[in-house]
């Protein structure tokens, strides 16, 4: 039973490292540790070009339960570098078996300032928003809830997520959306291990943006992206995985560029007692 449940959750597993923006349904395993960084560089008009980094940890708490820490700082182009705060991620999944559409349900707390991550874009978030100078003054304490639901079929992975966003300073609920889909090259395992199989590599596609807030929904003024992604899992332990972005509109950057690295420590608190 318990290797049929692996097996059922391989793929989703895969999925969830091909995104930078949008969840899947996978979960960390528990007792695992995960430890990535993401980096996006930006160089908005009529501001400064701009390296932003989040450091994530990802602890697999149960199998129904994933919570992650993250530390995000960011570099601004004749400006400054700043360390602009951190979130704390919770992921909960109610059915534990593989399904058709799989649901989780997300809730965050974010304390930051400056940010320019661009993990989410909701309500009218736009290109303004990346090329305001560096002010660390204004902190912005948020609740960001996702209900993501997430699909395997055929190799394919395909993940929805929905946003809603609410600054506790009495600012209305802001909402937003993120579409993912990818694909492994080879869904058949090589005979020997190998770094660059093509069962190693995804290749895969999102497009988010937003959709407004309470007392403005719709398209109105929000930015929207598309970016292909491609990550590669090494033989150790490593993913990396790289995402060209394009504005889709004049609201949005034209063009970004993400990047990251992750590495998975098996059950860590079993390895810090030395067991």
């Amino acid at each position: 039973m318990v290797a049929s449940a692996a097996l059922c959750l391989a793929p989703s597993a895969r999925a969830q490292e091909n995104y930078f923006v949008t969840y899947s349904h996978h979960m960390e395993e528990p007792g695992n540790l995960e430890i990535e960084n993401q980096s996006v560089i930006g160089d908005p008009r009529g501001g400064n070009a701009f390296l932003a980094n989040a450091t994530e940890l990802e602890y697999g708490a149960k199998g129904w339960w994933t919570t992650e820490l993250y530390l995000d700082s960011q570099w601004t182009q004749h400006e400054s570098s700043i360390f602009t705060g951190f979130k704390w991620e919770n992921r909960f999944r109610p059915l534990a078996a593989e399904h058709w559409i799989n649901p989780v349900l997300y809730v965050e707390f974010e304390d930051t300032s400056a940010d320019k991550t661009m993990l989410e874009v909701v309500g009218h978030d736009g290109i303004g928003d990346l090329a305001d100078r560096n002010d660390r003054s204004q902190r912005e304490r948020e609740i960001e809830t996702k209900l993501i639901l997430s699909s395997n079929h055929a190799g394919w992975n395909f993940s929805e997520n929905l946003v809603a966003e609410k600054n506790l300073a009495a600012e209305p609920w802001e909402f937003g959306y993120a579409f993912g889909l990818s694909r492994p090259l080879s869904t058949r395992a090589s005979a020997s291990a190998c770094t660059f199989c093509r069962e190693n590599v995804d290749l895969g596609a999102e497009i988010y943006g937003g959709l407004g807030d309470a007392s403005r929904l719709g398209l109105q003024d929000t930015s929207h992206y598309i970016a292909p992604v491609m990550s590669l899992r090494a033989p150790a332990g490593a993913t990396f995985k790289v995402s060209p972005g394009f504005g889709l509109n004049d609201h949005s950057q034209g063009f970004i560029l993400r990047v990251g690295v992750s590495y998975e420590i098996t059950q860590i608190v079993s390895k810090l007692r030395g067991q």
